[in-house]
């Protein structure tokens, strides 16, 4: 299942929001399967929980090098890339969704590590871990 060839590894230059990052190469990546309550939204206000997921996300990737699972479809349909992203041994997707800094959200197009990532937010959920128990769902 896990295509060496499908990994890359990239500099985070800039966190964007809590589920975007912009990369040394000057292009942008959105984490796959998940969605990070909106902070930089162009027509959306600051959401709840918005800014502490941005912050967690600066914590976990500001200035590393990340690797990156990116998924059948590359990028989204804003040209960003689109992927799954490792720092060390350490899933960025799944962690944001544990501590409740974002949620499951596929858009249609769930990659492979969907199933884990819904159990992990199930769990969130029950501990009414961060934005579960912050923000009116």
């Amino acid at each position: 299942e896990n295509n060496r060839s499908n990994i890359v590894q990239y500099e985070v230059i800039r966190v964007i929001d809590g589920d975007t990052v912009e990369l040394k190469n000057g292009e942008r990546l959105r984490y796959n399967d998940i969605d990070a309550p909106e902070t930089v939204h162009p027509s959306k206000p600051i959401e709840c929980y918005g800014p502490e997921a941005s912050e967690k996300n600066k914590k976990l990737v500001e200035g590393k090098i990340i690797l990156v699972e990116l998924g059948n479809t590359k990028k989204d349909k804003y040209g960003r890339l689109l992927g799954y992203v490792y720092v060390d041994d350490l899933f960025v997707n799944a962690e944001l969704i544990r501590e409740g800094y974002a949620e499951v959200n596929s858009y249609g197009n769930p990659g492979s590590k969907i199933a884990e990532l819904i159990n992990i937010e199930r769990d969130a959920k029950l501990k009414s871990t961060g934005l579960w128990s912050s923000c009116v769902k």
